[in-house]
């Protein structure tokens, strides 16, 4: 068994509020797609699973774990327009100006990073939004620099579930899968975790119900703010030992 050397932080719903920050970033950048087309937006809301009113998704929504590759070709659809790689581009823009204007952190993702940092964990970003979106939310969150790498589902490593991103940090740092630990909310960072070799850490701050995952973690927290009492420990103290002993 392998003490952990690296984490994978998902973005969405893990460092970063989802519905605080996507809920009222995708009800502008359906409004820009849309126009003066009251049809076209009601539309992109419904397939969307989009509560305007209340700008926030019902966590049966396409976008609360999919990139733009998955729900781009519905918006093509309820737009009536091709899914081009451009039209895909375009929603990424959109949501990379909306989504930083709206960004709200869960918790103290910065002090939180820099503990972990400073206890020799080598980290990283494994999300399904666009690399260039995160590597701006990063920035502007103020952990960009703590980061060894920063993986979008464009970064061509492919997306969530699949174990491409996660696959990749561990060849670029000549690190056994099972010392790595992706860090999320959603049953697409466990497929990703599991189909990688690396372990699984569950939090509880995302927006669809977990609690069907939550076995199948190794390790279940509150939020990213629990980490450090929890992994950033003298390799032999006690804590430290049982919080790594994971499956």
């Amino acid at each position: 068994m392998h003490d952990l050397s690296a984490l994978l932080f998902d973005k969405d719903g893990t460092l970063v509020h989802f519905d605080r920050t996507w809920g009222p970033a995708c009800g502008a950048a359906m409004r820009a797609l849309a126009g003066d087309d009251a049809g076209a937006l009601s539309r992109l809301q419904e397939v969307s699973h989009y509560l305007p009113a209340e700008e926030r998704f019902l966590h049966t929504s396409p976008l609360v774990a999919g990139s733009s590759a998955h729900y781009g070709p519905l918006w093509a659809q309820a737009l009536g327009r091709p899914a081009t790689a451009g039209f895909l581009a375009e929603i990424d823009h959109l949501f990379a100006r909306e989504g930083l204007a709206c960004l709200t952190p869960i918790g103290r993702p910065q002090a939180t990073l820099a503990h972990l940092r400073e206890a020799g964990f080598v980290l990283g970003i494994v999300t399904n939004d666009a690399e260039d979106s995160a590597r701006q939310q990063a920035q502007a969150l103020g952990i960009l620099p703590l980061l060894a790498a920063v993986h979008g589902y464009d970064s061509g490593f492919g997306s969530k579930p699949g174990p491409g991103m996660v696959t990749a940090f561990a060849e670029r740092f000549d690190l056994a899968p099972r010392a790595i630990a992706v860090i999320g909310d959603s049953v697409h960072d466990l497929a990703a975790a599991r189909s990688a070799g690396a372990r699984f850490i569950a939090v509880r701050t995302g927006p669809a119900p977990i609690d069907d995952l939550l076995p199948e973690a190794d390790l279940v927290v509150d939020s990213i703010d629990d980490l450090p009492n929890l992994l950033a420990r003298a390799p032999s103290s006690p804590a430290r030992e049982n919080a790594l002993s994971l499956k």
